[in-house]
C-alpha cells in the first residue's frame, strides 16, 4: 500500500470521525468554563435574576440600563479579592464592567442557591 492510499484511508476516517463528533455534540448545550471568572459569570447568568430596591432606583436613572447589566454579567471581570463573601445566606460577587457609553461600572450581585440578586451599581 503506497502513501497515497494510506493518506486516503486516513482522510476518510478523519472525516467520518468528525461527523460522529459533530453529531454527538451538536444537540447539547455544552460549555467549557475552565476559569473561575467564566464559571462565576455562567452561574449567575443561568439563574433567575432579580433587582433589589436600591438597584432598581439606580436603573431608573438614565445613565445605565438592563442591557449594560447583562453585558457586564456576560463579559465582566469578577474581583475575587472582594468577592465570595457570605452575605444574607448567599455569596456576594463584585463584577467590573462597562456601559454602552464606555463608562466603567461595578455591580454587586448576591448569589443564592436558586436565584441571583443585583444588590448595587456603582459608577467609577
Amino acid at each position: 500500500m503506497n502513501f497515497i492510499q494510506r493518506f486516503a484511508y486516513y482522510l476518510i476516517g478523519l472525516i467520518m470521525g468528525g461527523f460522529i463528533v459533530a453529531a454527538i455534540f451538536s444537540g447539547k448545550d455544552t460549555r467549557c468554563n475552565y476559569f473561575p471568572n467564566a464559571r462565576v459569570l455562567n452561574d449567575l447568568s443561568t439563574k433567575p435574576f432579580f433587582y433589589s430596591d436600591k438597584a432598581s432606583l439606580i436603573l431608573s436613572q438614565k445613565w445605565i440600563d438592563t442591557t449594560d447589566i447583562k453585558a457586564t454579567l456576560k463579559l465582566g471581570d469578577v474581583d475575587f479579592d472582594n468577592s465570595n463573601v457570605p452575605l444574607k445566606k448567599g455569596k456576594l460577587y463584585v463584577i467590573e464592567g462597562k456601559t454602552k457609553k464606555n463608562q466603567q461600572i461595578i455591580i454587586k450581585v448576591i448569589n443564592y442557591d436558586n436565584k441571583a440578586v443585583l444588590e448595587d451599581i456603582i459608577k467609577k
